[in-house]
């Protein structure tokens, strides 16, 4: 599993469709302060499902459309679009090459897609558990991120090493199904009361 390339338009500085194409091995993108190199790394957590506006650096969710310059007016929607090399099945999903897209409306819509079918944002983090990546991975550590690792809390360790272990999506799973018998539980003291 590699990361083959990035498409973006219209997330944050990328106003113009810009496509970033990776060869296996090491990858620099290097460049003088404010040139948008961060931008690329928030990109990549963002298609995979970040959903807190301060992790990208935003306030709210519309932060990462293009704003408008002097020259140029802000657009309406965001895209971003990972390709994945997906040969050795690290994604439990059939496909060789993987290309997951987010889409946001300045309205706030949200729109995603597995190889261009749509999908739920619950199905990207679902295809993203347990391989590293995804907005919950140990694979893209942020600026500022690493000091927070090692002083954050122990549940917060814990569930970074759940991640490398690859024990998160059952972990998930147990939470889920807990809540729905929780549900359903409370629905049968109620048909008891009636």
């Amino acid at each position: 599993l590699y990361l083959k390339g990035i498409e973006l338009l219209g997330f944050k500085s990328f106003a113009d469709k810009t496509r970033l194409t990776f060869e296996p091995g090491v990858t620099s993108v290097v460049g003088p302060n404010g040139s948008g190199k961060s931008n690329i790394s928030d990109a990549i957590r963002w298609v995979m499902g970040e959903m807190s506006a301060k992790s990208l650096r935003g306030a709210n969710m519309q932060d990462v459309i293009f704003a408008g310059t002097q020259a140029r007016k802000p657009l309406g929607f965001a895209q971003v679009s990972l390709t994945l090399d997906n040969s050795d099945h690290a994604l439990d999903i059939e496909y060789g090459e993987v290309t997951v897209t987010r889409r946001v409306y300045r309205s706030g819509e949200s729109e995603y897609y597995i190889n261009g079918a749509s999908c739920r944002l619950k199905d990207i983090h679902e295809l993203f558990m347990d391989t590293g990546l995804g907005r919950d991975g140990y694979s893209i550590i942020g600026q500022g991120k690493v000091n927070e690792i090692i002083s954050g809390k122990a549940d917060e360790r814990r569930g970074i090493f759940d991640e490398a272990a690859g024990i998160s999506k059952y972990r998930h799973r147990k939470e889920e199904a807990e809540r729905k018998l929780l549900h359903t539980e409370e629905n049968l003291v109620r048909v008891g009361d009636i």
